[in-house]
């Protein structure tokens, strides 16, 4: 599974696909990740800031790592395409 993030948005948005394609809900995610249900709800609609921390804690839940890269030339619009 690949995601290309520039925002929080974007972010949010691949943490739920991720979420969803293993099959759990937000409670599931939430009991592996010791991470409030409502918090994950905020961070997968963009709602609220987040601790760089609770993102790795999902991140790590769902099996998933951060790779930084050069930024490509593509801009924010075209990210929706990707997922």
């Amino acid at each position: 599974m690949k995601f290309l993030a520039r925002t929080p948005k974007n972010i949010g948005h691949a943490i739920r696909q991720a979420r969803i394609a293993r099959g759990l809900t937000q409670k599931e995610l939430a009991s592996i990740s010791g991470i409030w249900q409502e918090t994950i709800s905020k961070i997968e609609n963009d709602i609220s800031a987040t601790k760089l921390e609770t993102i790795f804690d999902l991140l790590a839940a769902l099996d998933l790592e951060i790779q930084l890269q050069t930024r490509t030339k593509g801009d924010d619009t075209d990210l929706e395409d990707i997922f």
